[in-house]
């Protein structure tokens, strides 16, 4: 049994906790992850957005329903701890590839 659940809008985490991106979110994330660069002075990347967003919605900040838009200044401040928090625990590293 494959169960998905909607993160936000375009984004679902399976039971073992793996996430599956909508392909047309690839730029959207792309570009946040580029706007999430200067405030958090860190070489962000899609998988720390993805994350960042998981905490995000974890902590109510977020809904299921949440349209994810690159230059959603909101959003920013949102995910802007959330990125920070990410390479404090895992050193900018993310992902079984790395």
């Amino acid at each position: 049994m494959n169960t998905q659940r909607q993160i936000v809008t375009g984004i679902s985490l399976d039971a073992a906790g793996q996430a599956a991106i909508d392909p047309s979110l690839q730029d959207v994330l792309f570009d946040l992850a580029l706007n999430l660069e200067s405030p958090t002075s860190l070489p962000v990347d899609i998988e720390h957005v993805v994350a960042a967003i998981v905490i995000a919605a974890r902590d109510n900040q977020l809904d299921a329903d949440h349209v994810i838009v690159a230059n959603d200044d909101d959003l920013i401040k949102v995910l802007t701890p959330h990125v920070k928090s990410v390479f404090a625990l895992y050193g900018g590293r993310l992902g079984r590839d790395e």
